[in-house]
């Protein structure tokens, strides 16, 4: 997606409890429930501090005075490599975190800050996947100025969503309201901790729903290319839009509606400068519930697919593919074990609707099958030949299967590191041997992720983790097996300066 922004920028006491519903889950780790409270619909009227109904248009009282509590201030802080990587560091790390990164030589501590939402009474924090990554220690300031040490529950690069957890009880969480039932032009509040000022609120209405920005998706257009578009190759975007004032350490805070209900979660701007310029795009709260609650539950998200690659129309593509509607996505093909195809769906037909919803663009699309798991049945309306069809479609997983997968069952790949390795060839091996080096595994390329969080340039030879000997692709992985969650501490060096080694760590 070409855009002529610089940049868009990933933004690093309560209701009365007869009006308040809730789902339960277990956190598979503990054994616990989860309790997460969420809004009904239509509730008992509640009233602000100023006497007048919550909700009132223009009156934010009440959606300050009971999201601010459950908002929080995140640090973060990672050993990162400083060699300098100017070159390859993307414009907006660098507004986000500081001109400073990647000038100096030799191993630094770096920090970020952002804001993150209580979910559970318990401790469960949702925040941006992008203020937590590579963070080997996280802290968070509480509303009542407490801080409290956290660990990393789990994480959705594709959403752009984590979950944390404090070991505090009682603690005032969100309530969640309905994202779909926002409407463009209603008022809406965001609270945060930009530059650091903790609990900011500002306010402004949804300027438009259904934002596929391509923000999240740089990564992995990378991985699978910009032609296939495969509904399972890209990252599930479907932002509001607003102009609720966010900046950098808004990341991970709250958009609320005026109840106080959360309804997204502030995650980037559009932005000629790395501040805000009118435009700010938050995860829905539908997106923020399923992802947090597969998070807590299996320890990886769930995710729902049909498995076609698809285009949104318009009435040059529509008189282009030769069909009968230009408002829709086009399924242009099928991936291997698809589901669509098993169910019936044909190349050349137009998804129209998900279960009676109207579909009018690949985010949408996204993100009506993205709320569902491996398993759950939906029904698919397409328009073929002009004459619309219901399609009962049984979703699958990624691999073609319907079984839900356990983070315990998956295996630790390589694709986390944000990086192409190979192996070093037998001149590489033979200069590295002169410096007592016995091997290594070199990076080929650095495609974003937590490597080049860390600071690490391309060419750089990995030659040890936690202590052990590398000397292979195979053997790296083999290692890194199993970490997920866990910190690992890298060692190398660059071919240009094999006397110089380069330690740094990070948490899997």
């Amino acid at each position: 997606m070409n855009t002529n922004w610089k940049a868009i920028v990933l933004v690093g006491v309560l209701s009365s409890a007869t009006t308040i519903a809730g789902f339960k889950l277990l956190d598979s780790s503990t054994g616990q429930e989860v309790i997460f409270k969420e809004s009904p619909g239509e509730s008992l009227t509640r009233f602000t501090s100023t006497g007048m109904p919550a909700g009132t248009p223009g009156d934010f009282t009440y959606a300050a005075e009971t999201a601010t509590p459950t908002v929080v201030h995140i640090k973060s802080s990672m050993m990162r490599q400083s060699r300098d990587v100017s070159g390859q560091m993307p414009d907006f790390f660098r507004e986000f975190f500081g001109d400073g990164m990647g000038r100096q030589q030799g191993p630094q501590r770096a920090e970020a800050s952002g804001s993150g939402v209580i979910i559970s009474s318990d401790g469960y924090i949702v925040t941006n996947n992008h203020v937590v990554e590579g963070a080997d220690e996280l802290e968070v300031t509480l509303h009542n100025k407490t801080k409290v040490k956290a660990k990393v529950i789990g994480t959705d690069p594709s959403t752009d969503i984590a979950v944390i957890k404090v070991e505090e009880s009682n603690l005032p969480a969100i309530t969640f309201g309905n994202s779909d039932a926002a409407k463009v032009g209603e008022w809406v509040v965001a609270v945060g901790n930009p530059f650091n000022l903790e609990s900011t609120v500002t306010a402004g209405i949804v300027s438009a729903k259904g934002r596929g920005l391509g923000i999240i998706s740089q990564e992995y257009a990378r991985k699978y290319g910009n032609s296939t578009n495969y509904e399972g190759d890209s990252p599930l975007e479907s932002f509001i839009q607003t102009d609720a004032v966010v900046n950098p350490g808004n990341s991970g805070g709250a958009l609320v509606n005026l109840k106080g209900e959360l309804i997204g979660i502030n995650t980037a701007i559009a932005s000629p400068t790395g501040s805000f310029a009118g435009y700010a795009f938050a995860v829905p709260a539908g997106i923020v519930k399923k992802v947090s609650s597969d998070l807590i539950k299996y320890g990886n998200v769930q995710r729902g697919y049909l498995g076609i690659a698809l285009d949104d129309l318009d009435s040059r593509k529509a008189e282009e593919y030769g069909v009968k509607v230009s408002s829709g996505v086009y399924v242009r093909d099928f991936t291997e074990n698809s589901a669509a195809a098993s169910a019936g769906i044909k190349k050349g037909d137009v998804v129209v609707k998900v279960d009676g919803r109207n579909i009018s663009s690949i985010p949408e699309l996204q993100q009506s099958i993205g709320l569902h798991r491996p398993g759950d049945k939906v029904v698919i309306t397409v328009n073929r030949d002009g004459s619309e069809k219901d399609v009962n479609v049984t979703l699958r997983n990624r691999t073609g299967g319907s079984d839900i997968v356990k983070r315990s069952e998956s295996s630790a790949t390589l694709s986390s590191l944000g990086a192409r390795f190979d192996n070093l060839t037998t001149q590489e091996k033979q200069r590295l041997a002169r410096y007592r080096v016995e091997g290594g595994v070199k990076i080929m390329s650095i495609e974003g992720g937590k490597l080049q969080r860390a600071g690490v340039s391309e060419g750089f030879i990995i030659t040890k983790v936690n202590g052990k000997p590398v000397r292979s692709v195979k053997e790296l992985q083999d290692i890194l097996s199993g970490k997920s969650d866990a910190m690992v501490q890298f060692e190398g060096l660059y071919p240009d300066a094999p006397n110089d080694v380069y330690t740094f760590g990070f948490r899997m």
